[in-house]
């Protein structure tokens, strides 16, 4: 399911930020974006993301910027002396005594550092923000995942509606079938042999026989119920629940022997079509 997460947190004059997008995929693909400071989580990044998620490509960008406000600078003290002592006895030693200039013996390196990284406590703060970031992601996806049900839901009642449509219609087509085929044998013979006559009408009865693909349908379009209720990682599961319906309205429509079955065959694919498309953004 297409989503898009992220969380933030400073700490200790360093901000970080963890972004997640996440789009349709068959099967769960990782992809970290670290800096080169924390690059040895990528292993830990995938592992909870594999935890957290079953399906998408997802990618995962970690950012983290020092904040040159907050930054402090230590003064390395015991070197400035050493630097001031020496300053001045080169002065003596060459007889030009004069003031020790302070901004010289700051460009002198290692006179101020900033505070070195915690890297241990960078890793921990980053995986615990991972996994609010996942939550999030999950949350969010399950809040699209409820309205994709709804519709889904709409596209089960009329699939329902399209099945009672055809069982409604079926006593009527195999009376119409069994007149139309009654007049055409007469037509071609003044003397019909009966056993002849039955045998062609227990045929069409076979071909009109649709009860076991609209059982079939009723069946599938409760099961599909029962796993949007359920809930969980239900997208390859319901995927497939498609397909079997979908075969069901093919073997529908090619049994077909009349525009009414034809239609609801035909809007019964479509709403099929509908959901699968659909489907396709569920875990």
């Amino acid at each position: 399911m297409t989503a898009f997460a992220r969380a933030d947190r400073p700490l200790e004059g360093y901000g970080l930020v963890w972004e997640i997008k996440a789009v349709n995929h068959r099967y769960l693909e990782v992809s970290p974006r670290l800096p080169d400071a924390l690059r040895s989580l990528e292993n830990a990044v995938r592992e909870r993301c594999r935890k957290a998620l079953a399906r998408g490509k997802v990618e995962v960008t970690l950012r983290y910027q020092q904040d040159d406000s907050d930054a402090a600078l230590e003064l390395n003290e015991p070197l400035v002396k050493q630097l001031s002592d020496i300053s001045r006895r080169v002065g003596d030693l060459i007889q030009h005594p004069g003031q020790v200039n302070p901004m010289e013996i700051l460009r002198h390196p290692g006179v101020l550092s900033t505070r070195s990284l915690d890297v241990d406590l960078l890793q921990r703060e980053s995986l615990t923000l991972l996994d609010e970031a996942l939550q999030a992601l999950i949350d969010t996806r399950s809040r699209e995942g409820e309205q994709l049900g709804k519709l889904i839901e709409t596209r089960l009642d009329g699939i329902g509606t399209q099945v009672e449509i055809v069982k409604a219609a079926v006593p009527r087509i195999k009376e119409a079938q069994r007149e139309r085929l009654r007049s055409r044998i007469q037509d071609v013979i003044d003397s019909p042999d009966p056993d002849r006559l039955e045998q062609e009408l227990v045929l069409l009865a076979q071909k009109m026989d649709v009860d076991e693909e609209l059982d079939r349908l009723v069946t599938h379009v409760s099961e599909v119920r029962r796993i949007l209720k359920k809930g969980g990682h239900i997208g390859r599961r319901l995927d497939f629940l498609m397909q079997e319906l979908n075969r069901e309205a093919n073997t529908l429509g090619s049994k077909s022997v009349d525009s009414e079955t034809t239609a609801a065959a035909v809007e019964l694919k479509v709403l099929i079509e509908q959901m699968r498309e659909q489907i396709q953004n569920i875990e």
